[in-house]
């Protein structure tokens, strides 16, 4: 096997380096993935404790002590407690996108390789066909059967070892890509419940917008009052 893939040609290395790139940006991303896992549920319910006593500041600590993407979008959300649940959303949305690229980076690489290496394999056996037919024009077309078919399967070589490449590179992108969506689904669930954390424990006093309206509805209406009780007593006068 060795004998083949050393008589294979430059594509024979240019499919074991993409091989090489491959192993190597799948073991990069699951142990960044690794690292990015987070047990939301538990989390949260620990931050829910800390906003109920409104110590913010450990919540935030807690956030930048987590160090993964999940930590980072609640560390956004809370920095900024005191807005409305509207602008609250916004925040984590944009919070959980910048996240994005750096769950899904390197993955590019895996597709391409996966894609790329039955056609770099291809054309490792068009090429190598195309030597075989140049040397026998050399020799008139003379050649015995065992030589061509020699020659014949080491051209195949190629062809063969760009599948083997392919098929585990799809197979690792589609793994990643798995870990990826889930980790995702996460940031999103974390932005949501602690949006909804937020809201459930806020102050009273801090929804200024629905208090002014219910203050001027009580002084309009009982001016109301006042001037109509004014009018009845001028006519019992």
């Amino acid at each position: 096997m060795l004998d083949l893939i050393s008589k294979g040609g430059p594509i024979v290395w240019l499919l074991l380096g993409c091989f090489g790139l491959a192993v190597a940006v799948f073991i990069e991303r699951l142990s960044y993935f690794h690292r990015a896992e987070l047990n939301i549920g538990e989390f949260l319910a620990g931050l829910a404790s800390l906003i109920r006593r409104k110590n913010y500041a450990e919540a935030l600590q807690e956030c930048v002590a987590t160090r993964v993407p999940a930590g980072r979008v609640l560390h956004a959300a809370l920095l900024r407690h005191h807005l409305s649940r509207e602008q609250l959303k916004a925040i984590v949305q944009e919070a959980g996108q910048l996240e994005v690229p750096r769950l899904e980076r390197y993955l590019s690489v895996l597709h391409a390789i996966a894609h790329a290496a039955p056609l770099i394999g291809l054309l490792g056996t068009v090429a190598g066909l195309i030597d075989i037919v140049t040397e026998l024009n050399k020799v008139g077309g003379f050649t015995t059967p065992a030589q061509l078919s020699k020659d014949v399967f080491q051209c195949l070589v190629a062809s063969a070892l760009g599948l083997v490449v392919a098929i585990p590179s799809y197979l690792f992108y589609a793994f990643l890509s798995a870990k990826s969506g889930h980790i995702m689904h996460d940031l999103e669930r974390a932005g949501i419940e602690i949006v909804n954390i937020i809201e459930d424990h806020r102050e009273p006093s801090s929804m200024t917008e629905g208090g002014a309206q219910i203050v001027e509805f009580r002084k309009a209406e009982g001016a109301g009052a006042a001037a109509a009780a004014g009018a009845q007593r001028g006519r019992v006068r």
